[in-house]
């Protein structure tokens, strides 16, 4: 009895702590955010983000954590954050914009990556194809410079005087540049005349801001990390202009933009977050398939343009998704 009593005590004290260590929590799975942007500028696409995700069963804090990067518009540091991310050894990264994602692909090979916007995916050789992208890399493609002419069009029945548009645009951002070219062939196939504004840096913007009343009738400001991070001085140095401006998310318009018009990026960082939870239940990004914007949003500011001394088009304001008043 003793021997059989000592034997079962030995098993007792060796089964004792593998059980612990069996039992003991697993990790939860660590997601990387890389903002290009501010958290106050992107708050509500990382509120429409975080929301898909609680939908899906992915809390953060709980369930899922969340590691967060700010670029605040500084394309230079993406490339460091992607970085961080690779050591810390996340498993999925969520970014936007062509350079955060191309920054991320440099990273790592490995770590799936979804973009929630990027402007053209294969030409920017982020996948290889739409359907199946192959790699570690997918998410959502916003068409930027397909909407170039359809703003322009927009800003020429709000403003059907204008004749000479400028283009504000952030010189260092290879898709900024290419929607630039689509905005000045628009431009050109209706008889507008044009001038680009190249900034690279925050304080490039207020100086091409200066003499631009009587050379511009209007503004297209062009979509960029940069030029969203600083909508509000934007919005500011056009008002004193006196320069109707066109935008590409309705964000800057609720900021005082005179109209806004593309993808509703709050519900491309919902699906971005569907496309999380597929990976993180063990799906491979390169299956699936790159996605398109499926709604868009037309926002306009009657309260800038009776500042500005506008009359919009009551054709256009009943097209409108929204109006500001």
């Amino acid at each position: 009895m003793r021997r059989r009593a000592f034997i079962g005590a030995l098993c007792s004290a060796v089964a004792g702590p593998l059980a612990a260590h069996a039992q003991q929590p697993r990790r939860p799975p660590t997601i990387g955010f890389l903002g290009q942007s501010t958290p106050v500028a992107e708050s509500l696409r990382v509120a429409a983000f975080l929301e898909r995700l609680r939908e899906l069963g992915w809390i953060e804090g709980q369930t899922v954590a969340i590691e967060y990067g700010w670029a605040e518009g500084m394309s230079e540091r993406f490339a460091e954050m992607a970085g961080r991310f690779v050591q810390l050894k996340v498993d999925v990264i969520v970014t936007s914009g062509t350079a955060s994602v191309v920054a991320a692909k440099q990273a790592t090979t490995v770590i799936p990556v979804v973009f929630a916007v990027a402007g053209d995916p294969i030409a920017n050789n982020l996948v290889t194809s739409l359907s199946r992208p192959g790699g570690n890399i997918t998410g959502l493609s916003t068409v930027a410079t397909d909407l170039a002419g359809k703003r322009v069009e927009l800003l020429r029945e709000a403003v059907p005087g204008a004749q000479r548009l400028a283009v504000l645009a952030n010189a260092s951002n290879p898709l900024s540049v290419l929607e630039t070219s689509e905005v000045e062939a628009a431009a050109q196939k209706v008889g507008i005349n044009f001038i680009t504004l190249g900034v690279q840096r925050a304080q490039d913007i207020a100086p091409v801001f200066e003499g631009l009343r009587g050379p511009a009738d209007a503004l297209y400001v062009v979509a960029d990390p940069l030029l969203n991070t600083n909508r509000a001085q934007i919005h500011l140095l056009a008002m004193t202009a006196k320069v109707p401006a066109i935008y590409n998310a309705r964000e800057h318009s609720e900021a005082g933009g005179l109209i806004a018009y593309g993808p509703n990026f709050a519900d491309l960082y919902r699906r971005a977050a569907s496309f999380v939870d597929r990976i993180l239940r063990g799906t491979k990004p390169g299956d699936i398939p790159v996605e398109q914007p499926t709604k868009f949003d037309l926002v306009i500011n009657l309260k800038t343009a009776r500042a500005l001394g506008i009359t919009i088009p009551p054709g256009l304001l009943i097209r409108a998704d929204e109006v500001i008043e």
